[in-house]
């Protein structure tokens, strides 16, 4: 059947509130539950093209990692505008039908979707600057609907146990075929666990789906005397150290090692939090490496609702559990703790006693109670293909240029909080 129709998801003029962790993606690559925000609107719509807009910086970057997608262009006359803030549910094309006439679709006050056709949709590309300009579209009919947005950072956290719950229904219940289970594992509510082909599974594991679905992907291995408890995930060839004990509500990404305790956490892909240390309520960047006994609190003294720093200022989370949000590249020592709602840039390093302040700019580089320098931006490349070698990836010339872009963008950070730039 010919595809007619593209769904090109598009980032809006919040973007500032996800960083630093929308530096190096869109939006709408961010992860809740065990798909990204992106993922789960295409799990939506059936037989379609597949597009998005992203801010001009990250399209060439974009391009090459997502060859199969249509980035800030469009191949059809009929083009669905998403917002990539929407999560999406099992209603969205119900709520926001793949065809029909032009229109725009409001929820809150916000712009969720449009539809248009022809010069109206390549009019909107042209002029897409990281937003839709919404004096494009002042003239279609409005409908109101009930969707669901990620407003901030901590929404990803606070959703994730209830989208690990409804990604699972995508994957198959327990099977022994293709998995390597020693015969000491226990596992809890087996229907509700599903296990990837070639996973090794070592002694006296539990695996506990009671209170939700565990879901671990392929190639994975669990060394003994772990414990996982769902509504939990598990990405494909990641490694769960001796004695990890991974707590509800926790998304692991592919090509991960992760040990100690981690409870209500999101980690991207290609991070390591190896060793002791506890993990809570926190979203972890790509590529982040956590020194042993990193611990982060994720709770105040008092019990109150912590405040996170967005755009550099601290802003009320109306949560009493959040943790640390840590963008890409970055590094922590040994024994470094995190205060509740520590914002830390991409590209950092972080070493010494105490706590850090709780936000610290991109490409920073000292130690706890003590002034921060900046990270060289040369230095802070051949770091990143350091560790990328180590996984047996290259560093492209995309990305060095997409590194020295997000340097600059991040300079302000730096100047505000007197650092040199």
């Amino acid at each position: 059947m010919k595809k007619e129709i593209t769904i090109s998801i598009f980032e809006d003029e919040l973007t500032s509130r996800f960083f630093p962790l929308a530096y190096f993606r869109p939006i709408y690559n961010l992860r809740t539950g065990i798909f990204s925000l992106k993922e789960k609107i295409f799990l939506s719509y059936k037989n379609i093209n597949q597009g998005i807009l992203c801010r001009e910086y990250l399209s060439d970057y974009m391009k090459i990692k997502n060859n199969s997608l249509i980035v800030n262009d469009i191949k059809t006359d009929d083009v669905l505008f998403l917002n990539g803030r929407i999560l999406a549910d099992k209603h969205l094309a119900k709520t926001i039908p793949l065809k029909g006439e032009e229109e725009v679709f409001i929820s809150n006050d916000t712009i969720v979707a449009i539809r248009a056709k022809g010069n109206l949709a390549k009019i909107i590309i042209k002029n897409y600057d990281g937003k839709i300009d919404s004096s494009l579209i002042k003239s279609l009919p409005k409908k109101n609907v009930n969707v669901r947005l990620i407003e901030n950072l901590w929404d990803l956290i606070k959703f994730n146990g209830e989208e690990i719950e409804n990604d699972a229904k995508h994957f198959k219940s327990f099977s022994t075929k293709n998995i390597d289970i020693h015969k000491s594992v226990h596992l809890l509510n087996k229907k509700q666990i599903s296990i990837g082909r070639g996973t090794i599974i070592k002694p006296n594991v539990v695996i506990d789906a009671e209170n939700g679905p565990v879901v671990i992907g392929e190639n994975v291995t669990i060394l003994p005397q772990s414990v996982i408890i769902g509504p939990a995930f598990i990405g494909n060839n990641s490694t769960v150290k001796v004695g990890t004990v991974i707590y509800k509500n926790s998304s692991i990404g592919a090509m991960c090692k992760v040990g100690g305790e981690i409870e209500g956490t999101i980690i991207h892909g290609y991070s390591n939090k190896q060793h002791d240390g506890f993990l809570g309520h926190a979203y972890i960047g790509a590529w982040v490496n956590l020194g042993a006994d990193t611990i982060n609190s994720d709770l105040k003294n008092n019990y109150g609702n912590v405040k996170v720093h967005i755009g550099g200022e601290p802003v009320d989370s109306k949560m009493q559990f959040v943790g640390s949000f840590i963008g890409d590249h970055t590094k922590t020592a040994i024994n470094s703790v995190l205060n509740t709602g520590t914002v830390i840039g991409v590209s950092s390093n972080i070493f010494g006693f105490g706590f850090p302040p709780k936000f610290v700019p991109a490409f920073s580089w000292g130690a706890a109670g003590e002034t921060f320098t900046t990270f060289d931006i040369e230095k802070a490349i051949i770091v990143a293909e350091r560790m990328m070698l180590r996984r047996k990836i290259i560093l492209t010339n995309e990305e060095k240029i997409l590194f020295r872009k997000i340097f600059l963008l991040t300079k302000a950070e730096r100047i505000k909080r007197g650092m040199p730039s």
